[in-house]
């Protein structure tokens, strides 16, 4: 035999064993566990210590009173927490656009989860104009404007003829019309008729009410609604990483989402992470990883976007960094509101799990 063709056979030999081996390797690897499919997802934002046991954030109540007691290692804010038995999965975004963005992307991605059937329900506080509502009400958003893509200048360098400082993206002129109708960012519509669905099914509850944010809301003369007891209502949502505060920035956001919506909207709340959310949650469902049709906005009112009559905004933002009189009280209508739009998809899943409320069926 020539020394070519012993090497030849030498190297068959050597594959076959190869091959061998590694389709022995194969048949030994366990198979991957199923992957997880939770019903609902409940998105939160922040917590202000750990997941229970302290002073509670946006997720402890849901975490407690919900048994999320199986506990994922996950690489972002927070770990996830899920109960098996009534297929809740919670999560904790961090705060801001990015976080929620990077967070919500995560989990998306994440191989030991199905979501593609999964409701998502973020839920957390923020401020509410006192124009629409009181300390301790709950909103539900169909219509989620970004508050930090633009073009902007120094207000004192402002041309005399422009309200703010701050403008459109490509505009010659603040609120230019026809608005650009290519929006990469600007603005995210959620589904209409499941926000319908939440809403009527939530806006007769009895909020709580105590004496602290009766006080708080008293002071609001010069507007009706901020003077209610807490109710449940609809209303539209601003997500600007800067926590802005006053009358005049109160104004540009009801005209910022007056004109992103095309009057379709109401401002009503204010905080920093939706946007931020519904970026990652376009690209998961272009991915065929999630259903962004299922995903429900409620955001509860633990302070105002302007201070009361007689009190300069600069004092009123100042004194609320010690805390937010309507903290426990829109922490609480969170969780009450919330849960009841869950007991429903959980008590009801054979009819919604492959069709979204609202929708005709």
């Amino acid at each position: 035999m020539s020394p070519y063709v012993e090497v030849r056979l030498q190297i068959r030999l050597f594959i076959s064993l190869l091959v061998v081996t590694l389709t022995g390797c194969a048949a030994q690897k366990p198979s991957q566990p199923a992957a997880i499919k939770p019903k609902v997802v409940i998105i939160t934002m922040f917590e202000r210590g750990a997941d229970s046991g302290d002073a509670p954030g946006e997720f402890q109540f849901w975490n407690v009173r919900r048994d999320l007691t199986t506990v994922f290692p996950f690489g972002a804010h927070h770990d996830l927490h899920y109960n098996p038995d009534s297929g809740l999965l919670g999560v904790v975004t961090g705060i801001g656009t990015a976080k929620a963005a990077a967070s919500i992307m995560a989990l998306g991605m994440d191989p030991r989860f199905d979501l593609t059937q999964s409701y998502f329900l973020v839920a957390g506080i923020s401020g509410f104009d006192p124009a629409d509502a009181s300390i301790g009400s709950a909103a539900w958003a169909e219509y989620l404007v970004d508050g930090d893509i633009g073009h902007e200048i120094d207000a004192r360098e402002k041309p005399e003829d422009w309200r703010w400082g701050y403008i459109e993206r490509y505009s010659q002129r603040p609120f230019q019309q026809p608005r650009r109708q290519d929006e990469n960012g600007e603005v995210y519509r959620l589904n209409g008729a499941l926000t319908e669905w939440a809403y009527q099914l939530t806006k007769e509850i009895r909020l709580p009410d105590d004496v602290d944010i009766a006080a708080a809301r008293a002071r609001y003369t010069e507007h009706p609604n901020a003077q209610r007891p807490p109710f449940v209502l609809r209303g539209d949502h601003i997500a600007a990483s800067t926590f802005w505060h006053g009358e005049i920035l109160n104004d540009w956001a009801n005209a910022w989402v007056d004109y992103w919506t095309d009057g379709q909207g109401e401002f009503v709340s204010s905080a920093m992470e939706e946007t931020g959310t519904m970026q990652s949650m376009t690209y998961l469902d272009r991915m065929g990883r999630v259903d962004k049709q299922r995903v429900l906005v409620l955001r509860t009112a633990s302070n105002y976007t302007m201070p009361p009559p007689g009190v300069s905004a600069a004092d009123n933002l100042l004194s609320e960094n010690k805390g937010y009189s309507g903290l426990l009280a829109a922490l609480e209508s969170g969780y009450i509101v919330g849960s009841v739009v869950i007991d429903e998809l959980l008590a009801n899943w054979d009819r919604y799990q492959h069709t979204p409320p609202g929708t005709t069926q």
